[in-house]
């Protein structure tokens, strides 16, 4: 009774992280969208002195509206990943550690290519800012 009583708790628990990790996501991507730069066009201005006004089209400002949140969602989704990969892969090193100390340099090798995850996302949100 306990022990189901405890199952229970757990899956609950899970179903409110991934549920908050999901509006978190949803969350970012409109607060994106929306306080995102303004890049419409620039008829109405007069520009000043010495100055040149760059103006683009609608389509474009969309599109760089697009790319922007493209690059924060590569770049959530591979912190997300490597948070999920190192929590496990972490939490099964240690274990080896304590029964055999002396594959430690083995496990820190293991839990570094996971945080590589991270790298790439990075890596991934910077090529598609450079587009723009």
């Amino acid at each position: 009774m306990k022990k189901n009583m405890k199952k229970s708790a757990v899956e609950k628990l899970r179903m409110n992280i991934r549920t908050s990790l999901i509006v978190l996501a949803a969350l970012l991507c409109i607060t994106g969208a929306v306080f995102s730069t303004d890049v419409t066009t620039q008829e109405d201005q007069q520009p000043a002195e010495g100055t040149q006004i760059t103006q683009i089209s609608k389509e474009q400002a969309d599109v760089s509206k697009i790319a922007l949140i493209a690059a924060a969602i590569a770049f959530a989704a591979g912190a997300l990943a490597a948070g999920f990969a190192i929590s496990h892969v972490g939490a099964a090193a240690m274990g080896a550690v304590a029964e055999k100390p002396e594959i430690g340099g083995q496990a820190l090798i293991f839990i570094a290519l996971a945080e590589g995850l991270v790298v790439f996302g990075f890596i991934t949100a910077l090529m598609i800012l450079g587009k723009m």
